[in-house]
């Protein structure tokens, strides 16, 4: 039980026990030794432990000789759009998902923007499990940007695959429950673009979930009710990092 829960895309586990500044490193040094020659992209959820974990990372890529690109707060779907919009060799989303606040993790992108194939990431966790990290010299080592508008090509893509000027006619009343993760940044923005009137719950991304992160019947209970105390005809819940959606109907009723 000393050891994260790893799979080929990705790990996570409780933050200052299974998930450390070290095995954080020690995980994307393997990954960086396997990667195509590039910048590699790092993103976060809200979870307090993000930023930390980030820094880490940056320094460890560094430290490797590989540039990073800063992305900062942003849903893991971004994460994909920004290796694609920024020819990255990689990218790192720092998340754990639907787990409760005690827990964080990393997801891995390839450079198709895509979360790492099976054959690569196996071979990234037998290198992890040997331990071996080849450090750069000092006039080798990597340097770090920032994204300037991590969300613009996101929600770009969006708008250019719905009828826009369709939902902006109806003015629809929207609730959106972003539970204080990543969500909220691009989901606000997005709605309002599509002409709606958003009532945003838990839009501060700063990881304090008022309710349990995965966006259950059970967990949304509380949801449900300000659906319709809104007046909205519809409720969006997303999970902390945004790659889970559930909908709630007009009437409070959990579509799943």
């Amino acid at each position: 039980m000393n050891e994260p829960i790893i799979s080929v895309s990705g790990l996570r586990g409780i933050v200052g026990e299974t998930l450390t500044p070290e095995v954080a490193v020690r995980y994307v040094a393997a990954f960086a030794a396997l990667a195509p020659p590039g910048t590699v992209l790092i993103s976060r959820d809200g979870r307090a432990s993000g930023e930390m974990l980030a820094r880490a990372i940056q320094a460890g890529l560094h430290a490797l000789g590989r540039d990073t690109l800063d992305a900062g707060v942003a849903a893991t779907p971004t994460t994909g759009v920004l290796v694609r919009q920024n020819r990255a060799a990689g990218g790192i989303q720092i998340s754990a998902s639907h787990n409760p606040a005690q827990y964080n993790g990393l997801k891995l992108f390839w450079g198709d923007g895509r979360v790492i194939p099976a054959g690569p990431g196996g071979d990234v966790l037998k290198r992890y499990r040997t331990g071996k990290i080849e450090w750069a010299p000092h006039d080798r080592l990597g340097s770090g940007g920032r994204c300037g508008d991590p969300i613009a090509a996101h929600l770009g893509a969006v708008l250019d695959t719905v009828d826009a000027d369709r939902i902006r006619r109806h003015s629809f009343k929207v609730l959106l429950d972003s539970n204080h993760g990543a969500g909220s940044i691009l989901g606000r923005r997005l709605l309002e673009e599509l002409g709606c009137e958003v009532t945003l719950l838990g839009g501060q991304p700063d990881g304090r979930f008022e309710h349990p992160p995965e966006p259950t019947a059970e967990n949304l209970a509380g949801v449900s009710s300000a659906v319709t105390a809104a007046g909205a005809q519809i409720g969006f819940c997303q999970d902390p990092d945004a790659d889970r959606l559930a909908v709630i109907d007009a009437s409070g009723r959990y579509l799943g």
